[in-house]
């Protein structure tokens, strides 16, 4: 099976110079504002721990440290939103704990039972470690590739009494206005140039400080989430295709003791009864013989079908539209065949898209009574969507015990969801979103 994909564009020249010249401005200002921040945080965090312990053996220490734990979830929000362009994603917000009884009182000591509302106390009261590390390294990268870069606009403006060492004489060259504008261009250069990659390492030195203490727990949880999810997931389409399986072998059997298991029995009797005439009444024996041909013909058509039923021949040779074409040409209501020409997907999903509109199709000739029934099968960028709709009774259900249950269950094993519309009187839409 051979996949086309559309060329992706290329991106303009200049967008990775604009993205970067963006990033290192927000990085910049994250930095920057970052500093006078934490110090104003680590001021009212720490005072009002501080007072909170210290008071909290006459109780109204309880309140001041509630209080403080309170103030500091403010602030940690406030830097959740701050971290997250530095960090190009969206930061997970954690859940607070809240007080379910307890009055007033439960509500208003409910922040001292919250871990993360301590982890964000924590971050108040030590985030000024990074944030002053950070601090220093941007301002004198951009101090450096500003004051270099722009020297010689006011080299002549600056005093150089001889008695002064300048710092070309410091690096053993002598002392002039070239020497002295060449050297302050090449630092300035120097500094230009790793001012991105500089800047960057300290926002995220600082940022992935604050994320781990203000949303690492909640993105921990999400994760734990995601993986029970998952795991569920999977056991539901494994029970699912157990069920399927077992419900496909179960009519199999059905089948095959209703119709050729009959006919086969009827055939050795008649080949005995044959057997026996040939000796006295020999056209009597042609007659059965001849009857017990046409016994083995049905048998053979009968088979034929029950193979199609287990994995169609067309289906595998040419494809689903080849093989709903086929299926729409055998049923005896008039169908409305929407299926254009797609390129083979995988056997799994061929499969279950076919038996989905073979069994619905079934019902629809045996249940519906519509004058009418319409199938289209659509290939989305996430997957496949096939869609069953009759003028019928409707009155249909997915739930156990009906005639859809088991399709469900083949649906859901192949990792999609069947849905089912149909009021009374008003017919019936099935629709099965199968993943590619």
């Amino acid at each position: 099976m051979t996949t086309t994909y559309a060329p992706v564009p290329a991106a303009p020249a200049g967008v990775p110079a604009r993205r970067h010249l963006r990033q290192l401005g927000i990085d910049t200002q994250y930095v920057l504002f970052g500093f006078p921040i934490g110090l104003v945080t680590v001021v009212l965090c720490l005072t009002g721990f501080a007072l909170g312990v210290g008071m909290v053996i006459i109780w109204v220490g309880l309140p001041l440290l509630a209080g403080t734990l309170a103030m500091s979830r403010g602030l940690a929000h406030l830097e959740r939103l701050r971290i997250g362009p530095v960090l190009r994603r969206r930061i997970a917000h954690p859940r607070y704990r809240t007080a379910r009884s307890g009055g007033w009182v439960g509500r208003l000591l409910s922040p001292l039972a919250d871990a993360q509302s301590w982890l964000d106390l924590v971050h108040g009261v030590f985030r000024f470690i990074p944030s002053t590390i950070a601090f220093g390294v941007v301002l004198t990268w951009w101090a450096a590739a500003l004051i270099g870069l722009s020297y010689p606009a006011w080299d002549w403006v600056v005093p150089h009494p001889p008695e002064n060492l300048e710092l070309p004489e410091l690096l053993g060259l002598p002392d002039s206005a070239v020497t002295r504008i060449a050297v302050n261009l090449i630092i300035g250069a120097f500094f230009a140039l790793t001012l991105f990659p500089v800047v960057r390492g300290a926002a995220l030195l600082e940022a992935q400080f604050a994320r781990g203490l203000l949303s690492g727990v909640a993105e921990l949880r999400r994760q734990v989430a995601d993986a029970n999810a998952a795991r569920d997931t999977a056991q539901e389409q494994r029970a699912a295709a157990v069920s399927a399986e077992a419900t496909a072998l179960r009519k199999l059997e059905r089948d095959i003791h209703d119709g050729p298991q009959q006919r086969l029995v009827r055939l050795a009797m008649d080949l005995g009864r044959a057997e026996q005439q040939f000796g006295t009444d020999p056209e009597a024996a042609r007659a059965t013989v001849a009857e017990a041909l046409h016994q083995t013909r049905e048998t053979l058509d009968e088979l034929r079908a029950l193979s199609r039923g287990i994995a169609p021949p067309i289906l595998v040779d040419r494809g689903l539209q080849a093989a709903l074409t086929a299926l729409a040409g055998r049923c005896t209501v008039p169908v409305d065949l929407d299926a254009p020409a797609l390129d083979r997907l995988a056997p799994e999903v061929e499969s279950t898209a076919y038996f989905v509109v073979a069994e619905a199709l079934t019902n629809v000739a045996k249940h519906s009574h519509a004058s009418e029934v319409q199938v289209s099968v659509q290939r989305l960028a996430t997957g496949l969507l096939v869609t069953v709709a009759d003028d019928g009774v409707g009155g249909a259900s997915l739930a156990k015990g009906h005639g859809l249950a088991g399709l469900d269950d083949r649906v859901k094993a192949a990792g999609g969801v069947l849905s089912v519309e149909s009021p009374d009187g008003a017919g019936t839409r099935l629709t099965a979103a199968l993943p590619l």
